[in-house]
């Protein structure tokens, strides 16, 4: 009897002379080129300016990139410093290990300051690039794919993902097959992003509402994904730090949520009115 599952990519780079091209990077790139595709249009539909756009868009990427690293490299220490460790490897982002909690941090205190010297509302512009985002994370977690690294427990379901010996955990090298929580998040992501969209054309979330809802989205996902993982984190308690980062985040982001809604639900019904009025 063939017993189904999901194959991991047999190579994780490949050379381009003496150039190496690891996919990983590949995957981020090619989020941040949807994000950036997705972000302008919908920045242009809100009256922004291109030229603020692409500014933002340079400093959001070298910024979330070096939060994103920084998070990891602070969180997960124990790979880089101590008896053993390499420590110059800390800079090998191509090697895998960006936590979106540094990326969206950095990158967003960055925009923030960016749009206070500017003058530029800094709503409008986390609001367009909220779905973007969200998608971009969907086909990054393609590069945990690829390193065959941050997968779940072991399973024997039909989807479970086929991992190599040398990619095994300590403890779990007697199974084949784990569960594939780089497709469960990807299919969160993309449903969370189609949600997004959806909302913001039946609603009009603005004044930072779309942006905060991302937020809610990705951290209750996060959460319940986070759960699944066995590769080593540090703890508080009994839960995996992510797990806890997630949970405060998503109690931050619904606050935040109703909080702008209460403020700016009721100009919405207000320009509803004028606008049936003037029909």
């Amino acid at each position: 009897m063939t017993v189904l599952s999901i194959p991991s990519p047999s190579v994780e780079a490949f050379h381009l002379g003496p150039l190496t091209i690891h996919i990983y990077a590949l995957c981020i790139l090619a989020g941040i080129v949807i994000a950036y595709i997705s972000g302008v249009r919908r920045y242009l539909a809100r009256d922004g300016k291109q030229e603020h756009f692409e500014e933002v868009s340079a400093l959001a990427v070298i910024a979330g990139i070096i939060g994103g690293r920084l998070y990891h490299v602070i969180t997960d220490h124990q790979l880089y410093f101590g008896p053993g460790r390499v420590w110059y490897r800390c800079f090998y982002i191509w090697e895998g290990g960006l936590g979106i909690w540094g990326a969206i941090t950095l990158g967003g205190l960055a925009v923030w300051l960016y749009c206070r010297h500017k003058k530029i509302k800094f709503a409008p512009l986390a609001d367009s690039l909220a779905p973007g985002i969200l998608a971009a994370q969907a086909i990054g977690r393609l590069g945990n794919w690829f390193n065959q690294e941050l997968f779940g427990g072991p399973t024997t379901l039909p989807w479970g993902l086929e991992i190599d010996v040398a990619h095994r955990p300590a403890g779990y090298l007697q199974y084949s097959t784990f569960h594939p929580t780089f497709l469960y998040e990807l299919v969160w992501n993309l449903a969370g992003t189609a949600f997004l969209l959806w909302a913001d054309r039946r609603w009009k979330l603005d004044h930072g509402r779309l942006f905060t809802l991302y937020v809610a989205v990705y951290t209750f996902g996060r959460f319940w994904v986070e759960q699944l993982r066995i590769d080593p984190a540090h703890h508080v308690g009994q839960w995996r730090l992510n797990d806890v980062t997630a949970l405060v985040v998503f109690t931050a982001a619904v606050v935040i949520f109703i909080i702008l809604q209460l403020r700016h639900g009721k100009d919405d019904e207000h320009t509803d009115c004028r606008a049936a009025q003037a029909e």
